[in-house]
């Protein structure tokens, strides 16, 4: 009876904040994400109900916002780990545990390595080699994600100019931007700084950003975009197809490339409903003069796939699995320059 009491009132609560209300002839709607810590049960202090609660609402956040949240342990366990995290994450730089891996981009026609995607890797003293699945979001979350982005476009610029100068080819090195750093006023200023801190033409850097980052402030989008294609640096919308369905945008920013998820190149030669889904997206992007990239290809029928239906390149383990720069450089004086008669790796690094 008591149990339903509460959940009673706070299904109420949420209820009256989600009520429109006007003002000045504008509707508004605000939503509540609401945490429980019940004493004694999840605290005997009022620090930590409190801290608790806080644990609670943003588990509420994180399950869409809008709803509320009862306390328990293994959120607490959730939140000290991630807490562990960030701290250790705030000095991974300067006790050099970052690492950046690179992945080839083989183009279809030639067979030869046209580019290479700049990966982050982190490997902790405390914790050992940590996903990037487990760090980047709580990166993204924070202001960590600053310092984190321009190491690593500094890093993967200066790696392929070097790879330039050691004779290699002039690759297009791609790197991946969150919205924080896509939206700083300074953006633009910290590109080409650090273009010309590694010697590199702009053509030679790509720029990828999620359908999400455009969406956030379309004209914002726009006005950083076409700034950056005046520099000459190249911009690929990574994991195409996966964000928003509006196709609008790509008539009116200037992108250069369109990179096909791995979910659409997993079934693509046995499943029925993923192969027309790909197979648009060429068609598409080349009615609109753009390059079409697929990634996570693992296989030799992918490969025929995507190249009878003019796919440009293709990015994945059956060429390559991302890689240390001292590795792929070995790749690179092995193939120097020459067409690419055998995957890189054999199929055994399919399951690597």
């Amino acid at each position: 009876m008591e149990e339903n009491f509460r959940l009673n009132i706070l299904h109420r609560i949420v209820n009256a904040i989600v009520t429109p209300i006007k003002i000045n002839e504008q509707e508004l709607l605000v939503t509540s994400s609401i945490g429980i810590a019940t004493y004694p049960n999840d605290g005997k202090t009022a620090d930590e109900l409190i801290k608790h609660a806080d644990i609670a609402m943003y588990r509420a956040k994180e399950l869409g916002k809008n709803n509320f949240q009862f306390f328990t342990q293994s959120m607490n366990e959730k939140a000290e780990k991630r807490l562990q995290i960030e701290n250790l994450l705030r000095n991974a730089i300067t006790k050099k545990e970052l690492l950046l891996y690179y992945q080839p981009k083989v183009d279809l026609n030639s067979m030869q390595i046209v580019g290479m995607e700049a990966l982050i890797r982190w490997n902790s003293k405390e914790l050992g080699f940590v996903s990037p699945a487990d760090f980047i979001a709580l990166a993204e979350d924070t202001d960590l994600i600053l310092p984190i982005g321009a190491w690593v476009l500094k890093t993967a610029c200066k790696q392929v100019s070097a790879w330039k100068e050691a004779g290699y080819g002039d690759f297009l090195m791609s790197v991946n931007v969150s919205v924080r750093q896509f939206n700083r006023a300074d953006f633009i200023e910290t590109i080409q700084t650090t273009l010309d801190e590694a010697g590199l033409k702009a053509s030679q850097l790509e720029l990828e950003v999620t359908e999400s980052i455009l969406m956030k402030d379309i004209d914002l989008s726009s006005q950083t975009m076409r700034r950056l294609r005046s520099m000459g640096v190249k911009i690929s919308i990574d994991d195409f197809g996966t964000g928003y369905s509006s196709l609008s945008y790509l008539k009116e920013l200037p992108i250069d490339t369109l990179k096909i998820d791995k979910v659409f190149i997993d079934d693509i030669v046995a499943s029925t409903d993923k192969a027309p889904i790909v197979e648009t997206i060429i068609i598409l992007a080349k009615n609109l003069g753009l390059n079409v990239v697929a990634e996570g290809v693992e296989s030799l029928d992918q490969v025929n796939y995507l190249t009878e239906r003019g796919c440009d390149q293709i990015q994945g383990y059956y060429f390559s699995k991302p890689e240390s720069g001292e590795l792929i450089e070995k790749k690179l004086i092995k193939a120097n320059a020459k067409a690419l008669k055998e995957p890189i790796h054999s199929n055994s690094a399919l399951t690597a």
